[in-house]
């Protein structure tokens, strides 16, 4: 049987494709079992994300071709344009990519955390329904521990690369404890809602959302226990904001440099950290100048995000590496499994052959035959039984020239002598006859 991982991703599909092969929570169920039961297929689990759409699988020779039928089928998409758009691997480059993907290494985002826990869940799925054996079980499990020491060893998640992340990142530069700071958050889309629960993880307590609509700065300060208010109250908000992070789609900007400046002086100077993500602006340049505010912008933020790509692209290093580890003890793990398997079969022949020749022999005895006939026929069977199918494949191997096979059946087949008779003495050795 062959591990096998086909799909799609955002390096090779469209949104629309990408869109269009996912799998809705309510399908998902129904697809592995549709899955589960091609003839070609033994295992089987989905991954779907919004990013990428995966199948592993423990299939026959032919199984590719079936899963990609399929694929195209339960989607009603067209072949051959899912092909045009799909990957596949197979066995260890199948266990590797697998991997690749719980750690990050294959995301949008590098080192992106989120994917390991729609892999987890995944998994849990296809166990729920009985999607799992063996083979999987034991994959899955040997891959959430290459990650696990990937995260542990390399710190590949630790630099922030999202914008929302390093805006709060700068934030901690500044505050040495968030829990006493107040937040003030300026728009409420999804850039600001990722800000907002940064900012509460890090320890701020105070939060208050601004935007237009004070309905939708709701849904956004509700989750965290924060407040939400109009752009129109602002001024007020400012006079306590510590952090003021915005993210509008204002064309003008909504922080001057006259309301800042006119809050700070109710602040008593105490210093104001400000991030504009917003293009274009949504506070004026000229509130930089004042002092005590410490305004940073979008561009301030990719220049953060760029360093940490680079200490992120040394723990990809390290983490292919790690990976690479993993691959192989996994397949060393495989190739004891397959031994032990080869092992249990050729034991179960060899007492399939000594069944047969032992009833037979019993047979003869009741029928009253010579005891030591029957014996000797049932020695002579049995060997001839145990003996014909390897005489059988060394002629074989030997016509065909196989020579690896043949190299291999004298320690497969033949019994190694003791050491012992290799080095012992021979008896008629002259008497050394050298003077003492």
């Amino acid at each position: 049987m062959t591990l096998l991982a086909l799909g799609i991703n955002h390096r090779t599909a469209s949104v629309d494709v990408r869109e269009q092969v996912a799998f809705t929570p309510a399908q998902l169920q129904n697809a592995l079992e549709q899955l589960r039961g091609l003839p070609q297929i033994s295992e089987a689990a989905v991954l779907s994300t919004c990013n990428r759409t995966e199948l592993y699988c423990v299939t026959d020779a032919a199984g590719e071709r079936a899963v990609l039928e399929w694929l195209s089928r339960f989607h009603n998409l067209s072949i051959d344009e899912l092909t045009r758009c799909a990957y596949h691997y197979l066995d260890n480059d199948a266990a590797r990519h697998l991997m690749r993907v719980a750690v990050g290494l294959d995301s949008m985002v590098l080192g992106e955390p989120q994917i390991l826990g729609q892999l987890k869940d995944a998994y849990q799925q296809a166990r729920q329904m009985q999607g799992l054996g063996g083979e999987l079980e034991r994959l899955f499990q040997h891959t959430f521990a290459v990650a696990k020491q990937v995260r542990t060893e390399t710190g590949i998640g630790k630099n922030p690369v999202s914008i929302a992340y390093a805006a709060v990142s700068m934030a901690s530069r500044i505050f040495d404890d968030f829990s006493r700071a107040r937040a003030l958050l300026i728009g409420a889309g999804e850039t600001i809602e990722l800000v907002a629960r940064h900012l509460h993880e890090a320890g701020v307590r105070e939060l208050t959302v601004a935007n237009r609509t004070r309905e939708r700065a709701e849904l956004v300060s509700a989750k965290l226990g924060g407040k939400a208010i109009t752009l129109p109250e602002i001024p007020a908000a400012l006079e306590e904001a510590d952090i003021v992070i915005s993210s509008t789609a204002s064309p003008l900007p909504i922080l001057g440099k006259g309301m800042v400046e006119s809050a700070l002086k109710k602040r008593r100077h105490r210093p104001v950290f400000m991030v504009d993500i917003a293009v274009p602006r949504d506070i004026e340049s000229e509130v930089g100048e004042l002092a005590d505010v410490f305004l940073y912008t979008v561009d301030d933020l990719e220049e953060v995000i760029e360093e940490n790509m680079r200490y992120r692209q040394v723990a990809a290093d390290q983490a292919e590496s790690l990976i690479e580890h993993g691959v192989g003890s996994w397949q060393h793990e495989k190739r004891i499994r397959n031994g032990g398997e080869l092992i249990r079969d050729y034991r179960q022949h060899g007492e399939n052959l000594r069944d047969q020749s032992r009833d037979q022999a019993l047979e003869r005895l009741a029928r009253g035959e010579d005891p030591a006939k029957v014996i000797e026929r049932l020695a002579h069977q049995l060997a001839n039984r145990l003996m014909h199918e390897p005489t059988q494949a060394i002629r074989d191997a030997a016509s065909q020239e196989h020579h690896e096979l043949l190299d291999a059946a004298p320690r497969l087949l033949l019994p190694v002598k003791p050491a012992f008779e290799k080095t012992a003495p021979k008896a008629n050795r002259q008497k050394d006859n050298t003077p003492a």
